[in-house]
């Protein structure tokens, strides 16, 4: 999300701030967690729910280090692992491309995503309107190509896994089409909507990130039969996705430059956020310090939060943290200052997938199943 302008805030924040004077902790950033047995017990907790797919730089996996040089990072494969970052394997390992935006189909049977010639690259706003689409066992054999590159953009699929649906942003059109023939079904408006569009669980709505009603990159829900849109969100917004066990709620990625006055060179931090779906409450579920969170995806129950964050906004891959809902809002000392607004906030735990070296596992857009693709560990 690359946007610079100042933004309102509601007049009760604008207070809190100007009384508290929001005072950050000058020492650099710390990941939240309240001890290492919390964090212990949660990664034993999560390790055996099923598996979550992202993509990452096979160069930086194999050395188990950050590659600092964008230039020299080479392609993204997709790869799964255990909620815990345990049992990583790639499940593409294609030199000449680069796979990403995997995504579970709501059977758990399958996988879509994104193919790009290695050489082209991947923008982390638009991913979902480039390359080819395509579908594969959710174990990542057997993919199949789906149309030319730029067909099909940001497909997801609907619940039934007959119908699938695509944002077509320069025709301003949202539209349905039948998996099996591949014939248009439907079309509607766009409501403002520009990327980042997926389907709810129940087939209801569509959520994703848009200019509408004069304010920008904001997350809005489109009613699939009636084509009402519902604008979710204050400030700057983007990275929607549906809670996977609840149509009712949307998570998503929130910058809020007003919160941090003469802060963070007047950008701010994008926190993670929820919402509900027809518009009316707001929560925090995570933020950090000189962070940026982005890719939050729920467990299929809810139960735990997937996402990843930089020091740098506009990452494509990202350390992966994995927390409980249950915990949220999540605000790490190194941040005192917010949980002035949400004081019944938590530090943590945070379990961070780490290589047994210490150096963080990079990644984008996480999804996450229960379904069991244990062949090939």
């Amino acid at each position: 999300m690359h946007v610079h302008f100042g933004v309102l805030w509601s007049w009760r924040y604008l207070v809190v701030l100007l009384l508290s004077g929001w005072a950050v902790a000058a020492s650099p950033p710390l990941w939240a967690r309240d001890d290492s047995e919390q964090v212990v017990a949660l990664a034993r907790e999560v390790a055996a729910r099923g598996w979550v797919v992202f993509a990452a730089h096979p160069r930086e996996i194999q050395q188990q280090r950050v590659i600092e040089n964008k230039s020299q990072r080479g392609q993204l494969d997709l790869y799964l692992a255990r909620p815990d970052g345990s049992r990583l394997r790639n499940i593409t390992n294609t030199a000449e491309f680069s796979e990403f935006g995997g995504r579970f189909t709501p059977d758990g049977r399958h996988l879509l995503d994104r193919r790009l010639p290695k050489d082209v690259a991947m923008n982390h706003d638009l991913w979902g309107a480039t390359g080819c689409l395509i579908i594969a066992n959710a174990d990542g054999s057997e993919s199949r190509v789906q149309g030319e590159s730029g067909e099909y953009p940001w497909a997801s699929f609907g619940v039934d896994m007959k119908q699938f649906v695509c944002l077509y942003k320069h025709e301003r059109k949202i539209r349905i089409f039948d998996f099996a023939s591949k014939k248009l079904v439907r079309e509607m408006p766009s409501e403002g909507v520009f990327q980042q569009l997926f389907w709810a669980p129940d087939g209801k709505h569509v959520v994703g990130t848009a200019n509408i009603q004069g304010r920008n990159w904001n997350v809005v829900s489109i009613n699939v039969q009636t084509g009402r849109s519902t604008v979710l969100t204050r400030a700057l917004n983007c990275t929607p996705d549906w809670f996977q066990g609840d149509p009712s709620r949307v998570i998503y990625s929130n910058r809020n430059p007003a919160l941090f006055p003469g802060q963070y060179d007047n950008y701010g931090l994008t926190m993670l956020m929820q919402a509900t779906a027809d518009g009316k409450h707001r929560q925090l579920i995570y933020g950090n310090a000189a962070r940026h969170c982005y890719f939050g995806c729920t467990s299929p129950d809810d139960k735990y939060v997937i996402f990843c964050d930089d020091a740098h906004d506009g990452l494509v891959a990202g350390a992966i943290h994995v927390i409980r809902m249950a915990d949220t809002p999540i605000i790490p000392r190194a941040l005192k200052s917010l949980s002035l607004l949400f004081p019944d906030s938590h530090t943590g735990p945070v379990l961070d997938w780490k290589f047994a070296n210490g150096i963080a596992i990079r990644g984008f857009e996480p999804h996450w199943t229960y379904g069991d693709l244990g062949a090939g560990e």
